[in-house]
C-alpha cells in the first residue's frame, strides 16, 4: 500500500523557462504535448482537448454532461458532489482528455440537467444511479474508471454494485464508504433521519445558504486566495432556484439509504480489488480523513494521499493532485 501526505511545496524555477521566456502555461502545454499518447488510429492526441457540452434524454429526463477526449480511449466517469455539478471538473477535464475519454454528467436538480418537480420525480441516490447508468448505456460506454466525490460516491457505488465488471478503477476524493467517515457535521442530519420531522428538516435549511456554500469551498484551505469566488456564486445561483432547496433536503434525507449499502460496497472492494487512488482533503469537516483510512482495510494496494486541503481540493491543490491522477491512470487504467 502506497501512502503519502501532501503539503504545499514552493515552485522550482525552470532554466528553460527563463531562457526562452515561456509562460508557465506554455511550459505546461509543451510538456503535455511532448507526453501525448498516440491514439489507436496512429494519430497523436491533441495537447489542447476540446470539451463538448451535451444533453441526452434518459427516461424522459434531460441529463447534461461534459465530454472530451478520444472516443476510443479508456473512459473516465467524473461524478460530482453537493452542492455543485460537473462544473467542479471544468479544469480537470482538459487536463486528462489528451489521453482519456472523459464524461462528467449533472444529476437532476444540479447544474444544467432537468429539475423535474418533486411531485413527479423521486430525488434519491438510487434514481441518480439509474439515470447515470442509463446515460452510459445510451452513449455506448461499457467499461470505465470512476472519479467519485461527496454525493458522487454513493452514486458510483450503486453503479459498481450493479455491474462490477464494468469498473476499471477508482479515484476517491472525499467520498465516503465507511461509518467512520460521518462525524459531528452529520449529527443534525442524523437527527432528521431519525425523526423525519419538519422541525429537523427546517434546521438543515442553513446548509443551502450562501454562507454554507462559501464555507464548503474555503474551510480548511491552506490558501483561500487560490479559490475562485465564481464557485460559490455559480452553485448558489442554482441552489436559489425556486424549489431547489427542498430537492436538496430530500437528498440529505435520502443519504440515510447509503449507510446500509456500506457492507456491500466494502465486500465489492475486497472481492474485486479495483485499482484505487485516494486523494483526500485532510482538513475537510464534512468528510474528514477518518473516512479515508478505512479504505486500506479492504483495498490493501490502495494508493493513498492525504492532501493539505479542504472539501473541494481540486480548487486548492489542482497542481499537486492532477499529476497523481495522471500517473495513476497511466499505470493502472490505460
Amino acid at each position: 500500500m502506497k501512502t503519502t501526505e501532501i503539503v504545499a511545496k514552493p515552485a522550482l524555477l525552470d532554466r528553460r523557462r527563463l531562457v526562452l521566456g515561456l509562460s508557465g502555461a506554455a511550459v505546461a502545454a509543451a510538456s503535455t504535448a511532448a507526453s501525448a499518447k498516440p491514439e489507436r488510429d496512429g494519430h497523436t492526441a491533441s495537447a489542447y482537448p476540446v470539451t463538448y457540452y451535451r444533453t441526452a434524454t434518459v427516461d424522459g429526463i434531460k441529463i447534461f454532461y461534459r465530454e472530451a477526449g478520444p472516443k476510443d480511449a479508456p473512459v473516465l466517469l467524473l461524478l460530482h458532489g453537493f452542492p455543485t455539478s460537473s462544473h467542479m471538473f471544468r479544469n480537470l477535464i482538459p487536463a486528462l482528455a489528451d489521453r482519456y475519454h472523459v464524461i462528467a454528467p449533472d444529476y437532476p436538480g444540479y447544474g444544467q440537467s432537468d429539475m423535474p418537480p418533486r411531485a413527479s420525480f423521486k430525488y434519491t441516490f438510487d434514481r441518480f444511479g439509474e439515470l447515470v447508468g442509463g446515460l452510459l448505456d445510451q452513449i455506448g460506454v461499457k467499461r470505465y474508471a470512476m472519479y467519485v466525490m461527496d454525493y458522487g460516491a454513493p452514486v458510483g457505488w450503486r453503479l459498481a454494485l450493479k455491474n462490477p465488471e464494468r469498473i476499471s478503477g477508482l479515484i476517491v476524493q472525499n467520498g465516503n464508504a465507511y461509518d467512520e467517515g460521518l462525524k459531528a457535521f452529520w449529527d443534525p442530519i442524523k437527527q432528521y433521519w431519525a425523526d423525519g420531522s419538519d422541525a429537523s428538516r427546517q434546521a438543515l435549511m442553513k446548509l443551502v445558504t450562501l454562507e454554507t456554500t462559501k464555507f464548503q469551498y474555503t474551510d480548511g484551505m491552506s490558501d483561500v486566495s487560490r479559490i475562485s469566488p465564481d464557485n460559490w456564486v455559480h452553485d448558489q445561483a442554482l441552489l436559489d432556484r425556486p424549489g431547489n432547496s427542498d430537492i436538496q433536503l430530500d437528498m440529505l434525507y435520502d443519504y440515510r439509504t447509503n449507510l446500509p449499502l456500506y457492507p456491500a460496497v466494502q465486500a465489492y472492494f475486497r472481492k474485486h480489488q479495483p485499482p484505487t487512488l485516494i486523494v483526500w482533503g485532510k482538513n475537510d469537516v464534512i468528510f474528514p480523513a477518518d473516512g479515508a483510512h478505512p479504505y486500506k482495510r479492504d483495498l490493501p494496494q490502495v494508493e493513498f494521499h492525504l492532501v493539505n486541503s479542504g472539501h473541494f481540493l481540486l480548487e486548492d491543490r489542482f497542481d499537486e493532485v492532477t499529476p497523481l491522477i495522471r500517473d495513476f491512470l497511466a499505470r493502472k487504467i490505460a
